[in-house]
């Protein structure tokens, strides 16, 4: 489809959809015609009809419409007042115009249908003067008298003559005079009859008339291509992106429900394992994930523009830019036709703006450089656009002078931005990610092109924004390269769910490169930097709970997972406790009170129903040059404090409301020699477990217990990553089978019930804390 086609077709939608509305307006303003914003919303309509029609051409309707308008502009003016006989005209014409745009939709031409509108235009002008409407259907008697009086100008002189008082002579020629009239008359009723189809179709009527017939034979050709104009307009439906935004919203929710409805199913198959309706309740599950699935995208879809729109503007920008630097510069646009989210679209074009013009004005040279340098004088900016994965790449490519990295340096240490130590040990590629600093330019002079500095700034910004990354190769007298990398979409990703520590965190998994288990031996600390040997690779490497401030609340093993993560061509290693799998996210905002901070990009609910962060994987990479931690160190020392010599090393907790029961568990365990402490209830014993004050290595539960019981206190503790494999002893009087299962159910490593002897209580605790 050809540009002007895909623009006829815009119109029409537009046209259709401004007349259908006008109708119920104009209805409306004929009973309140001091409506000013009624009529100001008619108006609208009609100068925008009219300013489409002018630029397509089509001559017969601008000129429709142009009177349309001036007497709807004198009457928002004041100047004329809409009385039904002015309406009558109003209506007309939009009926013209309705007429006038099937023939453009049926024939691509307001000419091809052969209306006239000499006559309501001459009507639209004489209310625009000021000048009565006319009547627009005169009766028959009146024309009919009218042509009467030309064939017998002296009617009105003998109209009153006495027959009593005339000669039979006179009496034989008044015969004459009036069978001479009667045959006018005759005549003119004929005449009448003849021409009054003609007539009839440009005056109003005040009652629904059939339309004017045409020749017989294309009367049924008419009607078909009406009636095919009209189906194929109801192909498309024009929808508020409000809408679209609601349904969206609401997919994303679905996509919620279902991860918590695998998450439920999964609790269910391991708690009844073997039975029967598992096999029924999985083919409903997985059903109702691949409907979710492609309801998703189905959505998706219907909000997805092509890139077009955003790429249709910039090669007049080209061409007025190098008018306007003097160069010769050619744009060539591939993949224009690749869609992406409209919010996207909305966002995209600011960025590229920015990076056009600077490929325009530093990439790009004069033609008298380029032929000192064996170029073309005619520069080449390419702009390209292609899927990948869930992503859409967007490259701009210039021919230019390229990017000198050194240049770069001297200016980024002239500005402080860096040091010179920074700068000698700074490669190409990171030097090229400097021109991105807010403040920094490498032209000599500021102009209205650039040069001050906030452009490349702004585009970092807008593409972070957009859950993007953006990367730059250049070679020095060849060109530069700038590719950006964005999602289809800003609702819906996929992640890698990760923990650190107790915390869990969602990082995109575009970003993520792979995943590795390495032993900690194999962590190495160069000049206060972490980093790991991968595979002939220097990795430098970041614990994810040092970046965000998380709490060490319990040791790593003797290896640990390095998520390699990389935005464009830099990588970073980030050190996680535990993986936790893939997942399908619906981004969430924090809202005002926490949308800017740092590393974090947004939230998500889990499957579980809990609250996840998701991790700004570009800002992280920022962050993780002011860790100053020396990971394997801090690992080492927390083993060897973990490292218990004697028995008093050990801390076990006691909890029960009963003072008597405690004391007994506590002389059982002196034997022992560990370190006892108490607690009355549930929720005391929860909140120094929390408190992180004490290692425990385990705990003896009462199942009984006022606030929270022993049960419930059990099942919190398990939720602690850190108390995964924590002892739970349970000391207990229940003793039913039950009461059992439900112990083991919320994860009590013992059961034993009471009464019980001293040395066995003592025997279940040495063995638990394996110290026989």
């Amino acid at each position: 489809m050809d540009d002007m086609q895909e623009i006829l077709e815009d119109f029409l939608v537009e046209a259709f959809e401004l007349i259908e509305q006008i109708d119920h307006d104009l209805v409306e303003l004929e009973a309140n015609p001091e409506d000013l914003e009624l009529l100001n919303r008619i108006f609208r309509v009609a100068h925008t009809v009219k300013g489409s029609s002018s630029f397509l051409n089509f001559d017969i309707l601008t000129k429709l419409t142009h009177h349309m308008e001036d007497v709807l502009n004198k009457a928002r003016h004041g100047d004329l007042k809409i009385t039904p006989d002015v309406m009558d005209v109003v209506l007309e014409s939009v009926d013209m115009m309705k007429a006038l745009l099937n023939a453009i939709r049926d024939n691509g031409s307001d000419t091809s249908a052969g209306i006239d509108i000499t006559d309501i235009c001459a009507r639209l002008s004489a209310i625009n003067d000021g000048e009565e409407v006319a009547v627009p259907e005169p009766k028959v008697e009146e024309k009919v008298e009218e042509l009467a009086n030309e064939e017998t100008p002296a009617e009105e002189e003998n109209q009153d003559v006495d027959v009593n008082s005339l000669s039979e002579s006179e009496v034989e020629a008044e015969i004459e005079r009036l069978l001479k009239v009667r045959k006018a008359e005759d005549k003119a009723r004929k005449e009448h009859k003849k021409s009054e189809p003609s007539e009839e179709k440009p005056k109003p009527t005040p009652t629904p008339k059939p339309e004017p017939k045409p020749a017989a034979p294309s009367e049924p050709k008419a009607g078909a291509v009406a009636q095919s104009g009209g189906s194929a307009m109801e192909q498309t439906i024009r929808v508020e992106v409000k809408r679209l935004d609601n349904l969206m919203n609401l997919i994303g929710e679905l996509v919620l429900g279902k991860n918590r409805l695998l998450k439920i199913y999964d609790d269910v198959e391991e708690r009844y394992e073997g039975e029967k309706f598992l096999e029924e309740l999985n083919q409903v599950v997985s059903s109702l994930s691949l409907v979710t699935t492609d309801i998703q995208l189905a959505v998706m879809k219907t909000r997805m523009l092509p890139i077009a729109k955003v790429f249709n503007k910039f090669p007049r920008m080209v061409r007025d830019l190098s008018r306007e630097l003097g160069k010769q510069i050619d744009l060539e646009i591939s993949g224009e036709e690749t869609e992406l989210d409209k919010s996207i679209v909305e966002e995209i074009g600011d960025p590229l703006v920015h990076i056009i013009r600077n490929s325009c004005d530093h990439g790009v040279e004069d033609p008298k450089d380029r032929a000192l340098n064996g170029k073309a004088e005619k520069g080449l900016i390419q702009l390209k656009a292609y899927n990948e994965g869930n992503h859409i790449v967007i490259e701009i490519v210039d021919d230019g002078k390229g990017i000198d990295a050194v240049a770069v340096k001297a200016k980024a240490v002239e500005r402080g931005i860096i040091t010179e130590r920074e700068a000698d040990n700074m490669s190409d590629k990171e030097a090229y990610a400097l021109i991105f600093k807010p403040g920094f330019s490498l032209a000599k002079q500021v102009t209205n092109v650039s040069g001050r500095g906030v452009g490349m700034d702004v585009v970092k910004t807008n593409i972070e924004k957009l859950n993007g990354i953006i990367d730059i190769d250049s070679e020095l007298g060849k060109g530069t390269v700038m590719k950006l990398k964005i999602p289809l979409t800003l609702a819906i990703i996929q992640s890698l769910l990760v923990g650190a520590q107790e915390e869990f965190y969602a990082i995109p998994l575009a970003s993520v490169k792979e995943t590795v288990r390495v032993p900690i031996e194999d962590i190495y600390t160069i000049e206060g930097k972490n980093v790991l040997r991968l595979r002939d690779e220097v990795l430098s490497l970041v614990r994810l709970s040092d970046l965000f401030g998380v709490k060490q609340v319990f040791e790593s093993g003797d290896q640990t997972y390095v998520v390699v993560i990389n935005v464009a061509e830099s990588k970073l290693g980030i050190i996680v406790d535990n993986l936790i799998g893939q997942e399908e996210i619906v981004i969430k905002s924090l809202g005002n009170y926490l949308q800017n901070i740092r590393g974090i990009a947004g939230g998500t609910i889990r499957g579980d129903g809990k609250v996840t962060l998701i991790v700004d994987v570009g800002m992280i990479m920022d962050m993780a040059k002011d860790i100053k931690i020396d990971i394997r160190a801090s690992i080492e020392s927390n083993a060897k404090a973990a490292v218990k010599e004697k028995p008093s090393d050990y801390k076990v907790l006691i909890v029960d409301d009963s003072k008597m029961d405690r004391t007994i568990m506590q002389k059982s365990l002196e034997p022992i020699g560990v370190t006892v402490l108490e607690a009355t209830n549930g929720v005391e014993a929860l909140n120094l477990i929390k408190s992180g004050e004490h290692s425990l290595d385990a705990i003896l539960i009462d199942i009984e217990m006022p606030r929270m019981d022993g049960y419930t206190l059990a099942g919190e503790i398990r939720k602690y990553s850190k108390y995964r494999n924590l002892p739970l002893i349970a000391v207990t009087s229940r003793t039913s089978k039950s009461d059992r299962l439900r112990g083991v159910e919320v994860g009590m490593t013992e059961y034993i019930t009471k009464p019980y002897s001293s040395e066995y209580l003592e025997n279940v605790v040495r063995k638990n804390i394996k110290l026989m």
